[in-house]
C-alpha cells in the first residue's frame, strides 16, 4: 500500500513539473510568435513607405517649375498624414521664400495664418538647426504668437537638406492636442533627399 502512494505521489510530481514545464514553453512561444507578427508588421510598414516614396518620385519626374513641384510635394504629404497643414520655407540669400499648399486650414486669433508667426531669424534658426523641430523648440527659438492659438496648434518642422547643407524645411501643423507621430515624421522625411534635389534643380533651371 505505502508503495502504490508512493508511486501516485512520484506520478502526480512529475505531472505538475510536466505542466509548469508545458506552460513556460507556451509562453516561449507566445513571445517567438508575436515578435514574428511585430516583425512582420514592421515590414509591411517599410514596404508601404518605399512603395509611397516611388509613386512620388514617379510623380514629380519631368518637373521643372518649383511651384508646381512644391504643389505635388504637399499633395503627397497630405495624402500620407491626415488633416496636416504643409507649408515650404525655402533659402534665400536674402531671407526665405514661403510656398503655401492648397486646403490649409483654419487661422490664428486675429485671422492671421500660423505661418505669419516666422520671421526671418525663426526661419534662420530652424535651418541651422536642421533635424525635426517640434512646438517646443520654435518657441525656445523665439517664435511668437498668441499663446492661446498656439496652445491648440500641433505643429512639427522637417529639414530639407542636400549634402549636409539646409535648403529649407516643411512646416507640418494642425489644430489639435495630438501629435504627429514617428510614423509621420518617417513618411514625410522617406521623400526629402530626393525634394531637395529637386528643389535645388528646378532653381538652377529657373536661372
Amino acid at each position: 500500500m505505502y508503495r502504490t502512494e508512493d508511486r501516485y505521489r512520484r506520478l502526480r510530481g512529475l505531472i505538475k513539473k510536466l505542466n509548469r514545464e508545458r506552460k513556460k514553453q507556451a509562453k516561449k512561444i507566445d513571445i517567438l510568435c508575436n515578435d514574428l507578427i511585430g516583425a512582420q508588421r514592421d515590414f509591411i510598414r517599410r514596404l508601404n513607405i518605399i512603395g509611397s516614396t516611388a509613386n512620388f518620385y514617379k510623380s514629380i519626374l519631368g518637373i521643372t517649375d518649383l511651384t508646381q513641384l512644391l504643389i505635388a510635394a504637399g499633395s503627397h504629404v497630405k495624402q500620407e498624414i491626415a488633416a496636416a497643414n504643409v507649408s515650404f520655407f525655402l533659402r534665400q540669400a536674402d531671407g526665405f521664400d514661403l510656398h503655401l499648399t492648397e486646403g490649409n486650414k483654419r487661422s490664428t486669433d486675429g485671422g492671421h495664418r500660423f505661418e505669419d508667426c516666422f520671421n526671418a531669424e525663426i526661419v534662420d534658426n530652424i535651418c541651422q538647426f536642421n533635424r525635426p523641430c517640434t512646438m517646443e523648440d520654435m518657441l525656445a527659438m523665439g517664435l511668437q504668437a498668441n499663446p492661446a492659438g498656439l496652445s491648440e496648434i500641433c505643429a512639427v518642422t522637417i529639414p530639407l537638406e542636400q549634402l549636409g547643407r539646409s535648403v529649407g524645411f516643411i512646416l507640418l501643423y494642425r489644430w489639435s492636442e495630438k501629435s504627429f507621430t514617428q510614423d509621420d515624421l518617417t513618411k514625410v522625411s522617406s521623400v526629402t533627399a530626393g525634394l531637395s534635389r529637386a528643389i535645388q534643380a528646378c532653381r538652377v533651371l529657373s536661372q
